[in-house]
Order: structure tokens, then sequence, then C-alpha cells
């Protein structure tokens, strides 16, 4: 019985949550040739070949994820932390903020955004992602608060 898009997908998943990332990289290939319109594909290898090492391969793959499904708020936010890893903090921001105004609610991109953030020395705007997180009740990292509240000077609890 031939393998379905969905199929190699799934077996591309289950050897990523082994950390098997180069042979999930072979399953997600084989979903986007049978199907290169989709999106997940696209991302989920984008996210192997991140976790490997390979920046420019995942942002390619994000890339052409967004390219197949411009609302797909999870591969802007990927596309921002592999641009982040690699130190381009202008667009790792720019992805970030297009996949909150993709989702409203995405916590992680504002969590990332954050982090970005205080990277950059811009604490009050760090602030207003963690106090976003927090409103929408969802969690930051308390150490990210602590080095926060130390960098930025800030002793009261935001």
């Amino acid at each position: 019985m031939a393998q379905t898009v969905g199929d190699s997908i799934q077996q591309g998943n289950d050897l990523f949550k082994q950390g098997l990332y180069d042979l999930a990289v072979i399953e997600y290939t084989k979903a986007i040739d049978a199907n290169p319109n989709l999106a997940s594909p696209y991302n989920n290898r984008g996210v192997a070949y991140a976790k490997s090492g390979s920046l420019d391969r995942a942002i390619a793959d994000f890339t052409m994820a967004i390219a197949n499904d411009a609302k797909d708020a999870e591969a802007y936010s990927n596309r921002g932390h592999a641009y982040a890893d690699k130190g381009d903090l202008t667009q790792a921001l720019a992805d970030y903020t297009t996949a909150i105004k993709i989702n409203r609610f995405y916590t992680k991109a504002y969590n990332n955004r954050a982090i970005v953030f205080y990277m950059l020395k811009e604490y009050d705007k760090a602030w207003q992602d963690v106090n976003t997180v927090k409103a929408i009740n969802g969690d930051t990292d308390p150490k990210f608060i602590d080095m926060l509240k130390k960098d930025s000077g800030k002793i009261k609890d935001n």
C-alpha cells in the first residue's frame, strides 16, 4: 500500500520526537514531493533542519510554508526563531510581530519577541510582551523574568 502525504508527515513527526532529525527530514521531504502546496511539511522540515543546526535550510523551508499559507503564524514564529539564532534580530522581530498579528493570543511569539527586545536592551518593549502573555494567561520563564527585572532596573513585579 502506498504511503500517503499524511503518513509521511506522521512518520516524520514520530522520528522528530525521537530526536532523529535527519530521518524526519527524509519523511517530510516525501510529503513535500507528493504535495508541494502544503505548509505543514515545510514547517516541520524547517524545525528539523533548525534542530540540526541548518538554519539557512530551516529559513528557506519556513519561507515556503509561509508562501503556501500566509496565515501560518507558527511558520512565522519558527522563522523568527531561526533568524534570532542567526543573529538577525531585526528580521526575527518582524516575523514574531507578524505571527502576533495573525494570532494575537500566540504566547510563544510574544515570549520570543520579548527575548529579542531584551537582547536589544529595549526593556520596556520586553515588559510589554511579558505583560501581554500574563494578560492572556500564558507563562513566561521565571528565569527570564528575573533577568529582565535585574537588567531593566525594575524591582516591582510586572
